[in-house]
């Protein structure tokens, strides 16, 4: 599919969701005319912005019912209890001084752009984790660890399961 088609799908479908957002927000009927506008703008933008994300390895992925639904359980359940548990971890390490910073490499074996920033943005999101920096080329995470264990760590000593989510949701 040609870059325009993209772009245009991915504007058409999120100035619907736009549209059902603020349904019957006009004066004069759903939608007033200005409201109608800043849609357009705003779903253009979100085309350039996202249209090549979400069209990536031969379609429209993350619009598969099934990867919602694993989304969901995601960060219903592994995500929620990880955060809970780091933060517990983070306020014992605060509490007792025992850190031992560091930034540390590891490559997780995604594939798709959507993987990798799921996974980034989880890793971010989880306290005592940062992501530093991503290499396109060889897809190897930098992640700014409180409490470095080993020199070379796996994926799973860092960041838990969240690469095995990142792949079922997004690959």
């Amino acid at each position: 599919m040609c870059k325009a088609a993209e772009w245009a799908l991915t504007a058409a479908f999120s100035l619907a969701i736009y549209l059902l957002l603020v349904l019957w927000t006009g004066s004069f009927g759903l939608w007033s005319p200005a409201e109608f506008i800043a849609g357009l703008v705003l779903a253009a933008l979100a085309g350039l912005v996202a249209g090549r994300l979400l069209w990536e390895r031969g379609g429209f992925r993350m619009l598969q019912p099934h990867r919602w639904l694993l989304f969901l359980f995601y960060i219903l359940g592994p995500f929620f209890w990880a955060m809970a548990k780091a933060n517990l971890d983070v306020a014992y390490r605060v509490i007792t001084g025992r850190i031992r910073p560091g930034i540390v490499r590891f490559n997780p074996g995604l594939q798709t752009d959507l993987g990798r920033t799921l996974l980034a943005n989880s890793i971010t999101l989880t306290p005592g984790t940062l992501t530093v920096d991503v290499d396109d080329a060889t897809g190897d995470f930098y992640v700014h660890w409180i409490n470095v264990t080993a020199e070379d760590p796996k994926p799973e000593q860092v960041c838990g399961a969240f690469p095995t989510w990142a792949r079922r949701i997004a690959e």
